[in-house]
Formats: C-alpha cells, sequence, structure tokens
C-alpha cells in the first residue's frame, strides 16, 4: 500500500456539468490515479465493500432491474392499490457533505455491530486509522493552489462509496423501520432512494420534511407521484397496476458508442444486446417493449450503425433465446415476449453478478 514516489502524483480537482438539472450545477470529481493514498484506499474498498453488501443488501438497489424484481414481490402481497404513492428522492452532495469524525466514528459501529473485531486478518482499529488517513489527509490541487477536504470524501476515491453507503445505512434506519412496519417498500441506490407510501400525499410530505431535519449535512429533496423514473426504470401506479418501461435520461442519450469509432466490433455487438435485454427486463407490457425497441433501432441509427448490422444483431440476440429455428427469430406475439422476459429476468445481470 506504499505509494511509488517515482509515480505518485498529486490528486487534481475538475467538475462535470449536471446537464439534465436546471440550472445545471457541476459535479466535484478528483483524478486520484496517481494520489499517494489510492492504494489505500483500493485495499480498504476491496475489504470492507463485501461486507457492507452482505449486511444491507435488503435495503440496497443493485440496478434497475433488481428494483424491479424487488417490486414484483411488493405488488404480488397486493400492496399496489389505486391510491398507492410513489416517491423519490435523492441526497444533496452526499460525498462531498459526509462529516469526516462521525463517518468514521460509524464505520466503527457498523463492525461492532455485526460482529468484527477484524476484516480480512485487519484490526479495525487499524482500518479506522487508514480511512482516516483517506478521509482527513485528502490533498488535491486545483487551478494554481492546493487544497485540503475538510468535509466529506474525494469523488473518486475507492473508499468514499463504501463510507458513503455505511453513513446512510445509519442514517436511513428509522425509514426503514417505518416502511418495514407499514408493509411498505425501500430501497437505495447510493444516494438515490425510492419509497412506497399508502397513507395520504400530505403525511409523506410531513414525514419527508421531518427526515430533513434529521441530520444537518444529509439534505434530500423529493418528488411523488404515482409515475416517477428511478435510475433507468420508469414506474408507473396505473390505478392499481404496476406497470414499468425503460427511462431514458435526457442528458445521456440517444448517444452511444459511434459506429465509425476505432472499437473492435464486440463492443458495438455488446452494445445492442445490453440495450435489447434491458428493454426486455424492464418492459411490462409488449407495447413498452416494442416501443422501445424502436427507439434503439432510431438511437443506432442515430449513431451511424448500418441498419442491416442492427437487424442481423437483433435476430440473432432474440433468436437465441425464443427459438432455435431460424424462422422465429422474432418476438412477433405477447406470449413469446412475456416467457423471454420470464427467463431474462431469472438471470442475473452483470451488476448482479
Amino acid at each position: 500500500m506504499m505509494p511509488d514516489r517515482t509515480t505518485c502524483e498529486l490528486a487534481h480537482l475538475y467538475f462535470n456539468p449536471k446537464t439534465h438539472k436546471d440550472g445545471i450545477p457541476v459535479r466535484p470529481i478528483e483524478s486520484t490515479i496517481h494520489a499517494a493514498t489510492t492504494k489505500i484506499s483500493k485495499f480498504l474498498y476491496k475489504i470492507l465493500r463485501p461486507v457492507f453488501d452482505a449486511k444491507c443488501k435488503d435495503t440496497t438497489i443493485i440496478d434497475g432491474a433488481s428494483l424491479i424484481t424487488e417490486l414484483s414481490k411488493y405488488n404480488k402481497k397486493g400492496l399496489v392499490k389505486s391510491t398507492t404513492l410513489f416517491c423519490t428522492f435523492d441526497i444533496r452532495n452526499l460525498y462531498t457533505m459526509l462529516p469526516q469524525e462521525e463517518t468514521l466514528d460509524t464505520l466503527m459501529t457498523f463492525l461492532h455491530v455485526h460482529g468484527y473485531r477484524k476484516v480480512k486478518g485487519i484490526s479495525i482499529d487499524t482500518i479506522k486509522k487508514l480511512a482516516s488517513i483517506i478521509l482527513k489527509d485528502n490533498v488535491f490541487a486545483y487551478g494554481k493552489k492546493f487544497y485540503k477536504q475538510t468535509t466529506g470524501g474525494a469523488m473518486g476515491s475507492s473508499l468514499t462509496l463504501t463510507l458513503a453507503n455505511i453513513f446512510m445505512a445509519k442514517w436511513q434506519k428509522n425509514i426503514v423501520e417505518e416502511q418495514t412496519k407499514t408493509g411498505e417498500f425501500y430501497g437505495r441506490y447510493i444516494d438515490d432512494i425510492f419509497m412506497t407510501w399508502n397513507r395520504s400525499e400530505e403525511e409523506l410530505r410531513k414525514f419527508l420534511d421531518d427526515v430533513n431535519t434529521w441530520h444537518p449535512n444529509i439534505k434530500l429533496d423529493y418528488k411523488i407521484g404515482n409515475s416517477l423514473p428511478f435510475l433507468d426504470v420508469q414506474l408507473t401506479n396505473n390505478n392499481g397496476i404496476l406497470s414499468t418501461s425503460v427511462y431514458h435520461k435526457p442528458a445521456a442519450e440517444p448517444y452511444v458508442t459511434p459506429f465509425i469509432s476505432d472499437h473492435p466490433r464486440h463492443v458495438f455487438i455488446n452494445i445492442i444486446q445490453t440495450s435489447l435485454a434491458r428493454a426486455v427486463r424492464y418492459s411490462s407490457t409488449f407495447e413498452a417493449f416494442n416501443y422501445e425497441r424502436r427507439y434503439i433501432k432510431l438511437m443506432l441509427l442515430y449513431n451511424g450503425y448500418p441498419s442491416t448490422f442492427i437487424e442481423n444483431q437483433f435476430h440473432k440476440y432474440l433468436s437465441d433465446y425464443i427459438s432455435t429455428s431460424p424462422f422465429l427469430q422474432m418476438i412477433d406475439d405477447e406470449k413469446k415476449f412475456f416467457q423471454f422476459r420470464q427467463k431474462l429476468l431469472g438471470q442475473p445481470t452483470p451488476r448482479q453478478s
């Protein structure tokens, strides 16, 4: 974990604009590839992330597919009523607002509560000291000046994500207990949260306004409705019927790797297969799937993919799952679509593997 003095560099700060948000705020990111603490950060991430994943899996959303799977369980219990509300909220600037000392204490409490005195042979006291170096000795360059971060952790550091997740696991405890008590759904993907609600909207707003006072550094922006996007999924309560489809973030699409770029052929094939797999998994209706299939084709054409290449890959991918017969290469009715969808939903996504 010792830094190499011949290759070690000071981290430098840059900003990515959030073009999908009003006012276009920026996201501060540190390039820490050759920073002095990078190896320590990667080491701690490697030993701590599996612990978090194992202990907090019940409230963790891995990706859009996992959200759909868990919400389907909620739906099968008959809890989606015509009046059921969906709520999403995101935590403002989570990484850069983590209180450093409290975050370290939360890490220690988390490990103690789950019975750890050592993790992979490393004492938790040593883990705290190493994590403290990551947080409190984070020095970076911006412009022609040097800075030391006094609140939060570096976006770009491997460990910051896990520390943020562990901090949020403690922060959300009362919400999780409330949702569990009333049989409602709650799931979190880092700083984005989705939950269901079967009481009045006024009560929900009052509850969330109260949540906003729990911690001076943790502030949330929320949305309430019967149809909301979360990650890359559009979730809709259609008079008591749960429906899902692909949600396209305006800032990210319809741009994909251009066909004229100097990439191996398998890269372009993977883009098509990934898009189709998402369309099948996320589309709760045959109509939604056909809409998404047309969208994918237009997106690929827009990025220079030849029509014959697109059609060949569509046929190849769909026929692999539907039938070995070359005469049944496309999904042409609802029954085939739902058979295909059930098969895919039963398989792990790359993130779930």
